[in-house]
């Protein structure tokens, strides 16, 4: 029997949300397969068994949050039980002038009901406040619609929580929320900000999207701005390196990055993400456009690794979709500076 704990996956993560699981208990399992679907603080990762054999107990649901190192499933070898565990002797208290006689009686708690639901029936419930465990489902099986959420949602709407100037709604700054909320207060607090705003000429560049769109499609790539801003900052980064730096404030060194890995903020229902175009300057336009589309379908369907997150060295964010011309974002710490780029 082995009893596999919520593994370390890096990035200093303590924590992770069980999203799915893609087991159930008394299935067979290779080693490798994956287990369950964990949303951390920074992406949604995938953990794999250790080994083969049987999924004797799965220690939590989906919804629960769980410690790096708790139990998070119990394998067994084949023909192998799980052990039964004696029941508790009674507990006496003890006080200064001996030991109490009545016995304690320790309520046992009531197992929690496995609730079926999909990540998006899950986020949905979050952001209405609406507890699963309470719902029934009205999908095959029992498992939790969007509907089933939406129409217990209206019955509880006098339930719902109150400040003194009338409703409110309560939404749990958990996960990768969490960790942007501490983030984006850690950058503020030590980066000093400046800002400049400006208007720039770009017709020649829209005329050279259009001239490029047929190649495009042939080669199967959606072309965007984005792609040629990503490799005009790349380029403009090499002319100004103090832009692609980082501070050591314990050595009291700027570190100079000789690399160009290009952040690019994604908004999400869950918050705001930043996967990152890696070397973009020795990619071409067609490989950064491609990547793009990769890493925005990732971002879409929660299955970005800590690897599509890591080691940006400059960051972009877009709020031309808005309609809006200017902004002033946050810089992506520990960078040392950020680009917003407006409405063409």
């Amino acid at each position: 029997m082995l009893e596999f704990r919520f593994p370390d996956v890096g990035e200093g993560i303590v924590e992770g949300v069980v999203v799915r699981w893609h087991v159930k208990e008394g299935d067979r399992v290779t080693e490798h397969q994956v287990l369950a679907e964990m949303e951390t603080d920074k992406a949604v990762v995938e953990i794999p068994a250790p080994q083969a054999g049987i999924v004797g107990k799965l220690h939590w649901v989906e919804g629960d949050t769980v410690k790096v190192g708790a139990p998070l499933v119990t394998l067994l070898e084949e023909g192998e039980a799980l052990p039964t565990t004696a029941p508790a002797a009674p507990r006496r208290g003890a006080t200064a002038v001996g030991e109490l006689e009545e016995e304690e009686t320790i309520a046992a708690r009531p197992p929690r009901r496995e609730v079926l639901a999909s990540p998006k029936v899950r986020r949905l419930a979050q952001e209405l406040g609406v507890d699963l465990a309470r719902v029934t489902g009205s999908g095959a099986g029992g498992v939790v619609t969007e509907a089933d959420v939406r129409q217990f949602s209206r019955k509880g709407e006098e339930a719902r929580p109150t400040d003194a100037y009338g409703p409110t709604e309560q939404v749990p700054l958990i996960g990768m929320r969490k960790t942007i909320a501490e983030h984006m207060a850690l950058a503020k607090r030590i980066i000093p900000h400046a800002a400049h705003l400006d208007h720039v000429e770009v017709s020649h560049l829209l005329k050279r999207v259009e001239a490029d769109r047929g190649e495009a499609q042939a080669k199967g790539v959606h072309l965007t701005i984005l792609s040629y801003m990503i490799k005009i900052v790349a380029a403009c980064l090499k002319e100004h390196p103090y832009l692609n730096a980082t501070v050591d404030e314990e050595r009291g060194i700027i570190i100079l990055k000789k690399y160009y890995n290009i952040g690019v903020a994604v908004d999400t229902p869950d918050g705001l993400i930043v996967p990152v175009v890696k070397d973009a300057d020795k990619k071409t336009l067609w490989e950064v456009a491609k990547e793009l589309q990769v890493l925005a379908k990732k971002a879409r369907d929660r299955t970005l690794a800590l690897a599509d997150l890591k080691g940006g060295t400059f960051t972009v964010t877009n709020i031309g979709f808005l309609g809006g011309h200017h902004a002033i974002p946050i810089i992506n710490y520990p960078e040392a500076a950020i680009m917003a780029t407006g409405r063409v």
